[in-house]
């Protein structure tokens, strides 16, 4: 398309006229970069079209300008905006009850944004003892390097947090359930004891459908995209929603001055992937309570860490505040198996890969050392009966494949190593 096609007044239209047939002179080079394209109207489809961009062209010097007085200009870099990357980012917001999303090149850089917005030398941040490894370690580097102050809580303590905050005290973070060792906090009541301190929830365990977290009380909701909203295990994604215009023009500054912008291309491959993700989660939950369930009932089983099951820390909570159940849970195995045979048994597993993340199709399988990550709040808890009959913790994500086929696959590797 020409540039300045499509202008509003009938001057501007004339002009485009004229460049066209002045056109028929230019050579082959000029006429593929400024070709003449006309494409008839009323062609519709589901997909949404991609727009890709890093130039974003102006219609006029004057409406350049204009932008640079604005804050937030509507369509100023490809690095800010496309069409693309805005529909997504409206879907996700209206799915989790939000006014505005941003979106970050993965979970991670969703989670960096949000201390380097609400942050700065000398503030604290309260984060949760269960919190996901990369937090913990992005939250220590700050405090090491950076002057910021961080203390970890028990995640079960609920209104409790509210003793901890310090005049200093500007982040509370929140995760549900835990990652590893999948405790459900009492989000509201943590929500109300912060007292108009920052509330930020990363809840990528729920894809973004199985809680409100705006309607709880939370300030800033974090997903990973890469998981369920990707569906594939082909795409990095993180996003940032809030309700509140201040903030998020706090959080957009923030991004623009790290300049963090995501593909189009990744956009569109999650946009693809969203009208089934109800679906989806609602066929891992399955899975995921099938193998649980059948893992409770083993004796080379200490616990089954599940939110659906009553003896998941914070179940209650889950009852209350969630709508139902992801595929990611956690099984604490007998001591007496030790790490070396828990190894051996997840690596003769057939259907379960052996890496991070998760959300796809394909189910996965992983040992964690959880009192290694653990400062505020014991490991196995207090009140476990037991407890030193405790040992290694597998964290099972159930993909896609049939639930008979993922406890056959258990079953047979544990018939060969936990015994």
């Amino acid at each position: 398309m020409a540039r300045g096609e499509g202008g509003k007044d009938g001057g501007a239209r004339e002009g485009n006229q004229a460049r066209d047939d002045a056109s028929a002179s230019d050579g082959p080079s000029t006429r593929l970069t400024h070709p003449r394209i006309d494409i008839p109207e009323g062609f519709r489809a589901f997909p949404t079209a991609v727009s890709r961009a890093s130039t974003t062209l102006f219609p006029n010097v004057a409406a350049l300008r204009e932008a640079e007085t604005q804050s937030d200009p509507l369509w100023s870099y490809g690095l800010n905006s496309t069409p693309t990357q805005m529909e997504l980012a409206q879907r996700l917001a209206q799915m989790e009850g939000g006014a505005h999303c941003l979106l970050l090149p993965s979970g991670l850089s969703a989670i960096s944004l949000t201390l380097f917005a609400c942050l700065k030398a000398g503030d604290e941040i309260l984060a949760p003892d269960n919190a996901y490894g990369p937090l913990r370690t992005h939250a220590n580097w700050l405090a090491r390097d950076y002057g910021l102050q961080v203390r970890y809580y028990d995640p079960m303590l609920g209104a409790g947090v509210g003793a901890l905050i310090s005049p200093q005290t500007k982040l509370i973070w929140i995760e549900t359930p835990g990652s590893v060792t999948m405790e459900l906090p009492d989000v509201p009541a943590i929500a109300a004891a912060a007292r108009g301190i920052l509330t930020a929830m990363d809840h990528t365990w729920t894809g973004g459908l199985l809680i409100r977290p705006f309607e709880l009380g939370v300030d800033i909701s974090i997903q990973a995209l890469t998981k369920y909203q990707s569906g594939a295990s082909d795409v990095l994604m993180g996003s940032v929603v809030t309700r509140d215009a201040a903030l998020h023009t706090r959080l957009l500054k923030i991004r623009k001055l790290l300049g963090l912008g995501v593909s189009s291309d990744d956009c569109y491959f999650i946009l693809r992937s969203l009208p089934t993700l109800a679906a989806r989660l609602r066929a891992h939950e399955e899975r995921a309570l099938a193998l649980a369930q059948w893992l409770r009932e083993r004796p080379e089983v200490y616990r089954v860490l599940h939110p659906a099951f009553p003896e998941c820390p914070g179940h209650v909570n889950w009852l209350r505040d969630y709508s139902g159940a992801s595929s990611l849970f956690s099984a604490v195995f007998h001591q007496r198996f030790g790490q070396s045979r828990i190894d051996a048994f997840i690596d003769d597993l057939r259907l379960f890969g052996i890496g991070y993340s998760w959300g796809g199709a394909h189910s996965l399988a992983l040992p964690y050392d959880i009192p290694a990550m653990r400062s505020a709040a014991s490991w196995p808890p207090a009140d476990w009966p037991a407890r030193e009959d405790a040992g290694i913790l597998v964290r099972f994500y159930c993909g896609l494949e049939d639930a008979p086929d993922l406890i056959e696959d258990v079953r047979q590797s544990m018939a060969r190593h936990l015994v």
